[in-house]
């Protein structure tokens, strides 16, 4: 008689995702593991069912992108992910793949859609995006042995899986480091809420760039908000209100940065006069606002086909010759110099 996943992991006693991913090749299984599994399968007459060999083999040719719409103003588009979603279906094609996107109730984190694509191998495979200080998501993912590949960093399922992150503790101290130069020694940090790694990984960067100038980190010039317009409008006045005001505000978003300025110009200060601003994430929104704002900006095309490969080099279907690889990078951001600082 045959054995199925769970008997060859109850025989190993190990978890069905490590004996997964033994199967599969996966670069993030030691060579004894593998070594072990591989035997036990021959031993046990293991024999996959269906569903295992069709997402091995990539037979639904789908990537699902779960796309996490945000609660708020910002219905009219993400022009964060437009471009990136570009050029990851533009790699994807070149490998006769297609994107599927997958998209949540705004203010929800779709473990339940997600759950949903695995358990129904609609996709054979997934990128994450918006990711987290701890990933439910990454923990599920990586426990199912479901491949996948993150847009952003987070401390959950260690090395084991590919990730793309845009570098947001360097814009963090970069931007201090220019606002530092131009006179400034009260610079504000608004950052969003809803423990988004991107957030903590851009006030490292701020904390330590004040540090370096002697500059003491003040809390109440540190705000989390919604990330949206009504986030960066309700919270603004907050570090204004502040015993010592700023005379400058980072924004780590760019919805956030246009609620901001809207607040400053209700209380009769100016952006770009009465107070700098500098943005993390450059989006048109930046170009057309007035003043324009200057902001740091990230290749998203380029990240998109450079995210498709890395996943494309996990899969052992499209890995190639060389095999498997786990590639984790993390992406410079440019700085764009405009009118608001």
């Amino acid at each position: 008689m045959a054995s199925s996943i769970h008997d060859l992991a109850r025989h190993l006693n190990i978890s069905i995702g490590t004996v997964s991913r033994a199967l599969n090749g996966r670069a993030d299984v030691n060579a004894d593991t593998r070594r072990r599994v591989l035997d036990a399968a021959k031993e046990l007459n293991y024999s996959p069912n269906q569903s295992g060999r069709s997402l091995r083999q990539g037979a639904t040719r789908s990537i699902a992108f779960m796309l996490q719409p945000h609660p708020g103003d910002q219905q009219y588009g993400e022009p964060f992910f437009i471009p990136f979603l570009i050029g990851l279906q533009a790699k994807l094609a070149e490998h006769d793949l297609d994107l599927m996107v997958v998209m949540g109730e705004p203010g929800q984190y779709q473990q339940e859609r997600l759950r949903r694509v695995v358990e129904t191998r609609r996709a054979d495979a997934v990128v994450l995006a918006n990711t987290r200080r701890e990933d439910d998501r990454i923990d599920y993912l990586s426990k199912a042995g479901f491949p996948f590949a993150t847009l952003g960093r987070s401390r959950s399922g260690g090395d084991t899986y590919p990730s793309l992150d845009i570098d947001f503790e360097r814009a963090g101290d970069e931007a201090v480091e220019r606002l530092v130069a131009r006179g400034h020694r009260r610079i504000a940090a608004i950052r969003p809420s809803l423990d988004l790694n991107f957030g903590y990984l851009f006030l490292d960067g701020y904390r330590k760039a004040l540090k370096r100038h002697g500059i003491e980190v003040d809390p109440d010039l540190i705000a989390d908000g919604f990330i949206n317009e009504t986030g960066g409008y309700q919270v603004t006045p907050q570090v204004m209100r502040s015993k010592d005001p700023p005379t400058a505000i980072i924004f780590n978003n760019d919805a956030m940065a246009l609620g901001g300025c809207k607040a400053l110009a209700e209380m009769g200060i100016r952006p770009g006069h009465d107070m700098a601003v500098i943005v993390i994430v450059d989006t048109p929104l930046c170009r057309y606002f007035s003043p324009t704002l200057t902001a740091f900006r990230p290749a998203l095309e380029a990240m998109g086909r450079r995210l498709a490969e890395m996943l494309l080099a996990s899969l052992p279907a499209f890995a190639g010759p060389e095999g498997t690889r786990i590639i984790r990078e993390v992406w410079p951001l440019e700085l764009i110099a405009r009118e608001s600082d």
